[in-house]
């Protein structure tokens, strides 16, 4: 176990010290904690393709073609942004294997659905820019990606603004892969997606955890909330590891209602 979490550890610095790291944010002391102790980064394996953006990391998926994870610090700052949204979709150089195609999604019936938001992006142009590369993208419903989805986005601009910063980690769910693939490609068209949120306020921390299913279903926030906890028994992963061990075991065991206003 202490060898692959070195293993893990050790993967993750030396893709962040080469070519595929240069959007690494280094405009602060506070953006230069070093990649592997980012309090937004889930656990991830030794063989992840993780690719660094300015804004977002994402660890993308070679055979599924959508992202397993997306990750993120959202600032106050970067919260109140207010460059114009961009619309360029591109796949992404920094790929290095397959990945899916502008094609794959036309006619498809599926949105390209954001993981990291443009609108949690226009504090730079090449943040707001690199939000459209088909590594950030699933297939996503259009009820969902401008609904319930969308609401999630909000919450987290709001609570960044509340807080100073919130960490965000989301992504697909696959159980039964009752929607197929779509393209040429065949990208995996995710049953539904999960998001969880990090605040500090005043010392203490917090977390949260959503899932949306990928439908036209009406779905609420608080009625898709939960425990971090119980958000990685449905996704099969751990959220927030670089937390000291007690901080994580007590806030990802509950919800604290009067931090999220939902």
């Amino acid at each position: 176990m202490k060898r692959l979490c070195f293993l893990m550890v050790l993967s993750l610095i030396l893709c962040c010290l080469s070519s595929q790291c240069v959007g690494w944010r280094n405009a602060t002391a506070e953006k230069s904690v070093p990649p592997q102790q980012k309090l937004e980064y889930p656990a991830f394996a030794d063989d992840e393709d993780i690719i660094c953006h300015i804004g977002y990391t994402t660890s993308y998926n070679h055979t599924t073609l959508v992202p397993n994870w997306v990750a993120y610090e959202l600032t106050d700052a970067e919260a109140a942004g207010e460059l114009p949204r961009n619309d360029a979709f591109a796949q992404d150089e920094m790929c290095k294997g397959r990945q899916a195609e502008l094609a794959d999604y036309r006619g498809s019936g599926w949105d390209r659905g954001h993981m990291a938001p443009a609108a949690d992006m226009k504090w730079s142009e090449q943040a707001m820019l690199e939000s459209f590369l088909l590594t950030n993208m699933c297939p996503q419903n259009h009820d969902c990606n401008a609904g319930c989805w969308e609401r999630t986005e909000k919450m987290g601009r709001r609570i960044a603004k509340q807080y100073g910063k919130v960490y965000i980690v989301c992504g697909p769910i696959f159980t039964t892969h009752q929607y197929g693939t779509i393209g040429a490609n065949q990208v995996a068209v995710p049953d539904a997606f999960f998001k969880a949120f990090l605040i500090e306020s005043d010392g203490n921390y917090a977390a949260i955890g959503f899932v949306m299913k990928n439908s036209s279903e009406k779905q609420e926030l608080k009625a898709s909330s939960m425990s971090v906890d119980d958000l990685e028994v449905k996704i099969g992963r751990d959220l927030f590891p670089n937390l000291p061990d007690d901080i994580e075991d007590d806030i990802e065991s509950k919800v604290v209602k009067k931090y999220w206003g939902i």
